[in-house]
């Protein structure tokens, strides 16, 4: 990667931009470090002889009005105004850094109104704010200095909101909040490395237009003061007697310009040579002694056998038409050591449901229930502060995406290691040496050496295994496997699934295993979920699936598995029909528009959850028996295809 990175490096550099970037900062940076020693004497020269004289050989852009040398005085001058501008750039940076990232650190009520000035800033003009801030912070370098960085800071604080909004939605984001991390942290180790590179970029950038700015202001007498100078107040100065000697006013805009150009193609430069991930050095790290003490945190305690709790949950978030509950009144419980299964179409609400089981719906999403409880505590009631070890030691969160699971900036090892230092007092060593001993754990080859790589060195299989791992690296009540095995292979399907096993069986960790494949759940887990439009209509045991199964749902998704004996001829099977939008769920059964056996009180009333005597829970109004043949129609590939082109047509 360093071999890859470096000729990237330097053919970027051999390209006309690079080349010119290259040499045009270099000689601004010499100026700057050189001038002031070499034609400083020469620059501050009084010659009472040679006053406000033309271009000569002596001279080459003239004299001012006392006779000093107007090139010396540009060269020297380059010191000044590069050291100014980057001092505001540095300003800016760190003040819109600190706005852009201030909502996402604060409770909301502090933050809306910091977003809310931000928006209001960025809509001025950079230059109409710099002098407003210059009235406010007063005449000289220094004012000048502050009124032009904090000018600048609205559009870094934008930027950094917009780039930290994309990033938060990440899942690693959210495996650090499942970890317990605090949002300070996550800021700093996880959403600042992230957006950092294009904040450098934009801030190179912005360096020229904060040279442009500084000769403004001290081109208007609210800058550089006597007997300081900078090539504002040069060019200034040149313009008052243009008509006598204009090689007075050319040279510090000239100055102005190839400094202003330089800093702008360093700035496309290193926007090029950052379009990819930056290269990082490697060091051959010693190997790390894999029986190092284990140091466990006191595992949470548990009132009873009951893990989650969950009763009467709904999840809505607000649209133009009004609130939208994709989530509507489910209930369940989760048991120690027990593996349930939830299945359903996209769109069912099976993702929210394990979100909002790990406080996961941010804000406008609003989560309710009568009762949720994790090990005990209420979720929705006990403060942050409170449940983040709780969170943090006892659940655990396998996502759907590896790739996106881990951040990208930080070695797998040290990622694993926070959710164990974050809670508990060991040192980073013994966090490093847990963390190996878990990826070993999960049957990673090579634990020591992986554990210092990068998340894009793992394949998707070893990045889902670092994933169970990290989750293991407390003590896990209940372990939220969302889609896990959906990027995979059927091979490393199994393994995955095989190891979630292991884990439940070793550490008596209760699973809950959201999939669209209900083959998978029913071989994996004790129990399953049907979900459909947001609610349950079937809860069942995984050993009865086949045989049990009294919703017509249940028993059409089991009819459209396909089997190996299948006739290749024959099209695939599908259910007719889509499920209702979230925010268009019937007034009776959300499945009577796809159901063969609906009748006029599915349609006008929704069934509720009904259990029998061993706990078999349905909703349905004409349940189907168990030996009674799967009444649901259902339809080949081919017609739902001609279906939804003749939709679109209608369309």
């Amino acid at each position: 990667m360093m071999a890859g990175t470096g000729r990237k490096l330097t053919a970027i550099a051999r390209s006309p931009l690079g080349a010119t970037a290259v040499t045009l900062i270099v000689v601004v940076a010499l100026t700057a470090i050189l001038a002031p020693i070499i034609w400083g004497p020469q620059a501050e020269q009084v010659d009472p002889t040679a006053i406000t004289q033309g271009p000569s050989a002596a001279h080459l852009l003239g004299t001012d009005t006392l006779g000093r040398d107007v090139l010396a005085r540009v060269l020297v001058a380059t010191r000044l105004s590069v050291v100014l501008a980057v001092l505001a750039v540095i300003i800016g940076v760190v003040a819109g850094t600190l706005l852009g990232t201030a909502p996402s650190v604060l409770p909301r009520w502090a933050g809306r109104p910091i977003v809310g000035f931000v928006n209001i800033a960025v809509a001025f003009p950079g230059l109409l704010l710099a002098l407003f801030f210059a009235v406010i912070f007063g005449v000289g370098a220094t004012g000048a200095v502050l009124a032009i960085g904090f000018a600048m800071a609205p559009q870094f604080a934008r930027l950094t909101q917009t780039l930290s909004a994309g990033i938060a939605g990440r899942d690693f984001i959210s495996a650090a909040q499942v970890a317990g991390v605090s949002r300070f942290r996550i800021l700093i180790r996880h959403i600042l490395p992230n957006i950092g590179e294009p904040l450098i970029v934009n801030a190179t950038v912005a360096a020229g237009s904060a040279l442009l700015a500084f000769a403004g202001l001290s081109f208007l007498g609210l800058g550089v003061q006597v007997p300081e100078y900078d090539w504002g107040r040069l060019l200034g100065e040149g313009l008052n007697r243009i008509y006598l000697n204009p090689a007075a006013a050319i040279g510090p805009a000239i100055a102005v310009v190839i400094a202003g150009l330089a800093f702008n193609l360093l700035g496309e430069t290193a926007a090029a040579a950052l379009g990819g991930r930056s290269a990082r050095k490697r060091f051959r790290l010693p190997a790390i002694a894999l029986a190092a003490p284990r140091v466990d945190a006191a595992p949470a305690p548990i009132v009873d056998d009951v893990v989650l709790r969950v009763d009467d949950l709904r999840v809505s978030f607000p649209s133009p038409s009004g609130w939208v509950t994709p989530v509507r009144g489910v209930s369940f419980t989760v048991s120690r050591g027990e593996a349930i299964g939830v299945v359903g179409e996209s769109g069912s609400g099976k993702s929210l449901t394990a979100l909002a089981a790990a406080r996961l719906i941010e804000h406008p999403g609003h989560t309710d229930a009568a009762r949720l409880e994790f090990c005990g505590a209420p979720l929705l009631t006990t403060p942050e502060r409170t449940l983040r070890p709780l969170l943090g030691t006892s659940l655990a969160m396998v996502f759907q995406d590896p790739m996106t699971s881990f951040n990208p900036t930080r070695r797998i090892g040290s990622q694993l290691a926070e959710a164990a230092s974050e809670h508990q007092d060991i040192t980073r060593k013994q966090a490093m040496d847990r963390a190996i001993e878990r990826l070993q754990s999960v049957r990673v080859p090579a634990a020591s050496r992986r554990a210092h790589q990068y998340p894009h060195e793992f394949s998707g299989g070893m990045r889902q295994r670092a994933m169970i791992a990290m989750g293991l690296m407390n003590h896990p009540r209940l372990i939220i496997a969302d889609e896990p095995t959906t990027a995979l292979d059927v091979t490393v399907q199994r393994q995955v699934l095989q190891l979630l096993a292991g884990v439940r069986r070793d550490t008596d960790a209760a699973i809950l295993l959201i999939s669209h494949d209900i083959a998978v759940v029913a071989q994996t887990c004790d129990r399953v979920l049907v979900m459909y439009a947001g609610r349950i209509v079937e809860d069942l045991p995984a050993a009865t699936l086949h045989t049990a199964a009294r919703h017509p749902y249940t028993r059409a998704l089991l009819e459209v598995v396909p089997e190996l004996d299948a006739d290749r001829r024959e099209p695939l099977k599908v259910i007719p029909g889509r499920p209702p939008a979230p925010g268009a769920f019937p007034a009776g059964c959300a499945f009577a528009a796809r159901c063969p056996l609906a009748t006029d009180l599915c349609r006008e009333t929704d069934p509720e959850l009904v259990a029998d005597a061993e706990g078999h829970r349905v909703a349905c109004w004409h349940p189907v028996s168990g030996e009674a043949p799967v009444p649901v129609a259902i339809a080949t590939v081919a017609d739902e295809t001609a279906a939804e082109e003749e939709e679109t047509v209608l369309r």
